[in-house]
């Protein structure tokens, strides 16, 4: 079977209803691990405009986790208890995860998911508009692994943190008419 066998009544009967208990789930988090902190910390608040929500070391394990998301600082609670409740409740967050000494092993490379053999694919973010947000990447010095314009009538753009990763700029205006594109 291949994707163009699955018709909308196949894919509509393959999704059941969860059980009850599964009202109350939601999406978290997604983890990605990082080389460099400092470098990964700059992108994904000064290139992206995400908010360090917390940071948790695990000295024992000699890892830490730093918690990212679209949240006001102000409302991130001082008390380390209520913090990390209020981390853990946030929608959609990013945990990027540092293994203590990867930043000064020369020869570290993390998996992107969309190298051979491929896996991970993308993390997505949505912003008003994908083309003046590629303008500020492109002055930053970002890497583009797609650039808006090169997927005809697509306001779509793909660029990558600093290990690789692939994050896909979209519009919500515009998603109607995309087709995936072939990397």
């Amino acid at each position: 079977m291949n994707d163009k066998e699955l018709t909308e009544e196949a894919v509509s009967s393959a999704c059941k209803e969860g059980h009850p208990i599964t009202q109350d789930f939601m999406m978290q988090q997604t983890m990605l691990r990082v080389k460099d902190p400092l470098r990964s910390l700059d992108f994904y608040t000064r290139i992206l405009g995400m908010t360090l929500l917390q940071k948790i070391d695990f000295p024992s394990m000699r890892f830490t986790h730093y918690f990212l998301g679209y949240e006001d600082k102000k409302d991130i609670p001082a008390d380390i208890k209520e913090k990390t409740a209020w981390t853990f409740s946030r929608r959609a967050t990013i945990e990027l995860t540092h293994n203590w000494g990867s930043e000064t092993d020369e020869h570290l490379c993390h998996h992107n998911g969309n190298d051979e053999p491929k896996g991970f694919g993308h993390i997505g973010i949505s912003v008003p508009d994908v083309g003046a947000a590629c303008k500020i990447f492109e002055k930053q010095g970002v890497t583009f692994k797609l650039k808006p314009g090169k997927i005809k009538g697509q306001e779509l753009a793909v660029i990558q943190d600093p290990d690789g990763y692939f994050i896909q700029i979209l519009s919500p205006k515009n998603m109607f008419s995309i087709t995936p594109p072939n990397w």
